[in-house]
């Protein structure tokens, strides 16, 4: 069976591996979408923390059911399935309180196991879903929206609310898209006008602001100088994380959605005179898949226009490392099989 591999920086190869055996409460899933993540390019640029190499990315999947193991009944051969990528241990203090996306022994798929750049994956049916009415693409693209979803449900965001969301990368116009179905009032930050243009026309967020013009006074502008109460961080970049407590509302939240590889720091007095709350927000909840499940099916989230460069399996090495230059102009990449 081939699998893609990236075996140290920079460095992707075509491997041949052995063929995945089905044990009790696991499916084999014939693997036919791999979405392209930030996580992905930054594990090949040698950005990405908690990871070692060698490792087979991918953990942006759907594919065809086509074997199950002992005790599996609520699936059947052909479904359709998309994969929740984070195996948690279901026993940990974060777990046992519902908070599987944070589970103190967190093995996330295309991290810190081998991942879904494969033929096939045998997987536990505790972490697939059933995607009855969904397309291959819109199967593949639960798991990076859901962590938009997760971000906006942890942040308690309300209709009417004003909020930022910084970087329109893919996790940041997920955030966007269903901030806005919520019926907040949002504005979109980035440094890239094309970006901002997009994030209009597909998220439909209300304004937009570039990051290198005068951010802080616009937003002052935009919010009648009370600033916005939740700020979404997307970047992933700790300039943008340390710059963006000085976005927040008195009382409001700052969300970090992105994760870098570095410390943060900030100035105490201010964080306490406005009585601010600082919130991680890592990978999602199946409540969190549940919710960008619904919106898929109605229509309300477009993924032919969120994907937006594709190749084949056997195409994908000599495509991978242009998707990262800024002239690709790459929002989702997809790789089909």
């Amino acid at each position: 069976m081939k699998a893609i591999v990236c075996e140290q920086i920079e460095h992707l190869k075509y491997i041949e591996v052995e063929e995945p055996s089905v044990g009790e409460r696991e499916a084999l899933v014939r693997i036919q979408r791999i979405g392209i993540c930030g996580t992905d390019l930054h594990a090949f640029k040698g950005n990405q923390p908690f990871f070692s190499y060698p490792r087979i990315l991918g953990h942006e999947l759907a594919g065809y059911v086509e074997e199950l193991g002992e005790g599996v009944t609520e699936l059947s051969i052909g479904d359709l399935v998309s994969v929740v990528p984070y195996m948690h241990c279901g026993q940990c203090i974060a777990c046992r309180h519902g908070k599987t996306n944070c589970c103190t022994d967190m093995k996330v798929l295309g991290v810190h196991r081998d991942g879904g750049m494969v033929e096939r994956l045998s997987l536990p049916v505790s972490h697939l879903i059933k995607a009855d009415g969904l397309t291959l693409d819109q199967a593949a693209m639960l798991e990076p929206l859901s962590i938009g979803a997760h971000a906006v449900r942890r942040s308690e965001l309300r209709p009417g609310e004003t909020a930022l969301v910084i970087g329109a990368g893919p996790i940041g116009l997920g955030v966007m898209i269903l901030a806005k179905q919520l019926g907040a009032n949002v504005i979109a930050m980035d440094i890239n006008e094309e970006r901002l243009a997009y994030c209009q026309d597909w998220a439909g967020v209300d304004h937009t602001v570039n990051a290198l013009q005068l951010p802080k006074e616009k937003l002052a502008e935009l919010t009648n100088g009370e600033f916005p109460t939740v700020v979404f961080d997307a970047t992933g970049n700790a300039r943008s994380m340390t710059d963006a407590f000085g976005l927040v509302a008195h009382g409001g939240k700052l969300v970090y959605v992105g994760l870098v590889k570095a410390d943060i720091a900030f100035h105490d007095p201010d964080f306490h005179k406005r009585e601010l709350t600082l919130l991680g927000s890592r990978n999602a909840t199946m409540e969190d898949f549940d919710t960008v499940r619904n919106a898929l099916k109605t229509g309300s989230i477009d993924i032919e226009r969120y994907i937006t460069h594709r190749a084949s399996f056997e195409e994908m090495v000599e495509h991978f490392e242009t998707w990262l230059k800024p002239e690709s102009k790459v929002i989702k990449a997809m790789v089909c099989l």
